[in-house]
């Protein structure tokens, strides 16, 4: 063997030893000790080599690295770069829920404001000390506001209005000679506990990195061809405005009368402005209408969007539990407005993430009473206040994935379509709220077994007795679950009533319904006993002059288009929040 294949083959076991090393750090990691011993067993059995863990000397020296700077820092009185490495590198949760470290950086801001009165006292650079007041302030205002109630700080928020702090009683402390050593005393500590090292094994390192690094390289995609939409839309624009200042040259040369060329001006202009504005502007003008037209592509300011105000959600949910029902039927529509009514966007995403964070609808609750069994309440309008809430949850994409983890949810919804009366609001959300979240595989499966299909074309059997808004949700959901295997076979089971009802269903005025039944159909015809049995139908129809049936099979290929055309799933927030219309997967 050559030295040159001696060496490829010590770096490939090298590389294989390195590798079940990795694996071995991390079944460790997550405490499979029998796991461990076996692949220990079985790598020796092979002849295999399993690489020792290593110890992170990188990781190790950055975080000292990043010690060596803040104390450096702090030696040198820099609040820039010492304020900087404290907030990329101490976490947010010690930041801002431990009291040792919210003290230990609240005198850390007294150090590096006091930092050039007690470095050169009496010839300090007063330019530099108001600069360190002002900053100090800023701290004051807002992430030392909290400590304003505790005794022990409340003197020094007169600091910043004190002309010498030296001379004067309060602060005295702060200018002794000791007062900087035993403050470094517990920074030191307080760095060495926090910066710690991670331990995560290094297969999870290169999982999260390499997963980061495939969402970033996305990111750069959508990145690059949004810069080149806009680009194309700004230059077209911008010929535009080039056209209309040809144009205004045009008029000055007597070209075409400056009455046609208002009237131009006034129906561009029409979708953008109040009709009487745009009647009274003087687009001759030179510039007038050349300058408008630019200023509508020049970016728009962000319109700062309200935060609202934290809730107690633990309360709030043992009051939803054990308060009155009066108390309960006000706080279910209070979260369900605070849902519909927040503003699109950053708001409402707010709200809805506040809402699952703090686990509204307890998903992983072990208890016997949660918020679900409000579904079972004796109460209508309670029942009704509930459905209207999952509803709304359901409405919203990230909603209907907080829903789908709750494994118990499906069952009280089940119980109240069959247990409520047809004319109910509750029954009315209850079928909506499934309706969107049937647009979810597990929940579609889940549906399916709990032989929804069933009831849904028992109850479309009855459709003149439906509103048109129960009936045009029931043929969308129908239309979901019959889109899966799962459906179709389901459906198979009774095939002559459910093509019955469908086909009687498409004879109903409501014709908004009629691309939900028509996919619904499309979709179980697949199935080659369900085919049969319609063919048989419509050899019995035509026996008795009857060919709607025949009909539906030939028009299948039509059905199809129009479906997809129709059938297209609305998954914009604004429409889902409406639910004025039914969504489907069309798929």
């Amino acid at each position: 063997m050559s030295s040159g294949e001696t060496n490829t083959m010590g770096d490939i076991l090298a590389t294989e030893a390195d590798l079940l090393g990795i694996i071995k750090e991390y079944l460790k990691f997550q405490e499979f000790e029998e796991t461990v011993d076996c692949f220990d067993k079985e790598c020796k059995g092979k002849g295999k080599l399993i690489s020792k863990p290593h110890v992170n000397t990188v990781r190790n020296s950055k975080v000292h690295s990043i010690q060596k700077d803040l104390l450096s820092s702090f030696d040198d009185g820099d609040p820039k770069v010492f304020f900087e490495l404290w907030t990329e590198n101490i976490p947010s949760e010690i930041k801002d829920t431990d009291t040792e470290a919210q003290s230990l950086e609240f005198y850390l801001h007294i150090h590096f404001t006091i930092y050039p009165l007690r470095r050169h006292p009496g010839r300090h650079d007063r330019a530099e000390f108001e600069e360190r007041i002002s900053r100090f302030k800023r701290y004051l205002e807002t992430r030392g506001a909290a400590l304003s109630q505790t005794a022990k700080f409340l003197p020094y928020y007169a600091l910043p209005f004190v002309p010498d702090p030296t001379v004067h009683p309060s602060f005295k402390d702060l200018f002794q000679d000791s007062w900087i050593p035993q403050l470094k005393d517990k920074l030191e500590p307080f760095l060495s506990g926090t910066l710690k090292p991670s331990n995560t094994p290094r297969l999870l390192s290169l999982y999260v990195s390499s997963i980061g690094t495939q969402a970033m390289h996305q990111l750069h995609l959508h990145m690059i061809e949004s810069d080149r939409r806009i680009a194309s839309y700004v230059r077209k624009l911008h010929k535009i405005a080039e056209l209309v200042d040809s144009l205004e040259a045009t008029v000055s040369g007597k070209m075409i009368s400056p009455e046609y060329l208002q009237s131009v001006f006034v129906r561009l202009f029409s979708s953008q402005m109040r009709q009487s504005a745009v009647q009274s502007t003087d687009f001759t003008r030179p510039g007038t209408a050349s300058s408008m037209l630019r200023a509508s592509i020049a970016p728009q300011k962000s319109r700062e969007v309200p935060m609202l105000p934290s809730l107690d959600y633990e309360k709030l949910k043992k009051d939803l539990v054990q308060g009155p029902d009066r108390l309960k039927c006000l706080l279910l529509q209070a979260l369900r407005w605070r849902l519909t009514r927040s503003l699109p966007g950053e708001q409402r995403d707010t709200v809805l993430q506040a809402f699952i964070s703090n686990d509204l609808l307890e998903r992983y609750s072990t208890k016997q009473k949660t918020l679900l069994q409000l579904m079972r309440s004796k109460n209508e309008i309670v029942r009704q206040y509930m459905a209207r809430l999952i509803n709304a949850f359901a409405s919203l994409a990230e909603g209907r994935v907080y829903l789908s983890q709750i494994p118990v949810l499906l069952k009280p919804l089940m119980e109240a379509l069959r247990t409520e009366e047809k004319d109910s609001l509750t029954r009315e959300n209850v079928l909506v709220a499934l309706q969107k979240l049937s647009l979810r595989r597990s929940q579609q499966t889940a549906m399916i077994a709990a032989n929804l299909i069933d009831w849904l074309v028992d109850e479309l059997q009855d459709s003149d007795c439906l509103s048109d808004y129960t009936l045009q949700y029931a043929a969308a959901l129908l239309l979901n679950l019959c889109l899966r295997t799962k459906g179709k076979r389901k459906c198979a089971e009774n095939a002559r009533h459910v093509l019955k009802v469908l086909t009687d269903v498409l004879g109903h005025e409501n014709h908004e319904i009629r691309p939900y039944v028509n996919g619904a159909l499309y979709s179980i015809l697949c199935i080659p006993s369900v085919r049969q049995e319609a063919k048989e139908m419509v050899r019995k129809q035509k026996l008795e002059g009857k060919l709607q049936v025949f009909t539906v099979i030939r028009r299948c290929t039509d059905v199809l288009v129009s479906w997809r055309v129709f059938a297209e799933p609305i998954l914009s927030n604004q429409h889902l929040i409406s639910a004025s219309t039914p969504m489907t997967n069309g798929s």
